[in-house]
């Protein structure tokens, strides 16, 4: 008989699929309206931050380093959801946005929409 919870698609263990550079990635939406923020990624130690004190934690490709969301500018994320996708290799996690979720002052880092080839704001 197969132990069904260690299954990765249908289990109930959290067993993290990270790429070869030790990261997941993860979208980030509005509790209340529902709307993207932002995207980022994730290592385990991010991940396990993130569920330990319910603030959003990342790692930076650029930077190559953890950071908590809103650390320096306050506009922290409080985490009130994670899901994981069925074979465990995106997250989804809902918060509430202290301020703005990008480092440009915008509500979401998806403020502008793509037309004809160019960037236009989003209304």
């Amino acid at each position: 008989m197969t132990d069904r919870k260690n299954d990765p698609e249908t289990g109930t263990m959290l067993q993290p699929k990270y790429d070869s550079n030790g990261l997941v990635t993860a979208v980030v939406t509005d509790d209340s309206s529902g709307e993207l923020l932002m995207l980022a990624h994730m290592n385990a130690e991010a991940l396990q931050l993130t569920q330990d004190s319910g603030v959003a934690h990342f790692y930076s490709r650029s930077r190559q380093c953890l950071w908590k969301k809103g650390e320096t500018s306050g506009n922290i994320l409080s985490v009130t959801e994670m899901r994981i996708d069925c074979d465990q290799d995106a997250l989804w996690i809902k918060a509430v946005p202290a301020g703005p979720a990008c480092h440009t002052g915008q509500t979401s880092c998806f403020y502008r929409k793509i037309v004809a080839g160019k960037l236009e704001p989003v209304a």
